[in-house]
């Protein structure tokens, strides 16, 4: 198993409210020894004027699926965090309904440096979008 916090859907969850990831309707629905899932809703939050699921939306789940994978492989949080440094994503295909479920697995998790592969798919199974996020292991600052 490759996390070093403890966590469950409910805990993710509760993490997410009142940012970014709570206003897209974005959920943790399920993880394994090596990855995390949530969905998101194709809905007026996420989708474009075409009624097509936007690809910045497609964006925003792989980056917190990675992000939030990454702060689950550092052993002090308190320590260190995670930042994203590079995403990049490729549509492969339209989403105009439903939900699309994003599936997050390693790459490779080093000390510094974490690598993630994305896969979004429909409520079809069918591969929308694939992303890769480079995540960067940095010191805890202060926050005011």
């Amino acid at each position: 198993m490759i996390w070093k916090q403890e966590f469950s859907m409910k805990a993710l969850n509760q993490m997410s409210l009142k940012n970014m990831t709570s206003h897209l309707g974005i959920e943790f629905t399920g993880s394994g020894e090596d990855f995390l899932e949530a969905r998101m809703p194709v809905d007026e939050r996420t989708i474009q004027p075409m009624g097509l699921l936007h690809g910045g939306a497609s964006c925003v789940l792989a980056e917190t699926l990675g992000s939030v994978a990454s702060v689950l492989c550092i052993k002090d949080t308190d320590k260190e965090t995670a930042v994203g440094i590079e995403i990049n994503a490729n549509h492969l295909r339209p989403a105009t309904r439903g939900f699309v479920t994003g599936r997050v697995q390693p790459v490779r998790v080093g000390r510094s440096l974490h690598v993630w592969n994305i896969e979004i798919r429909d409520e079809d199974a069918r591969l929308i979008c694939v992303s890769r996020i480079t995540i960067a292991v940095v010191p805890r600052r202060q926050t005011i």
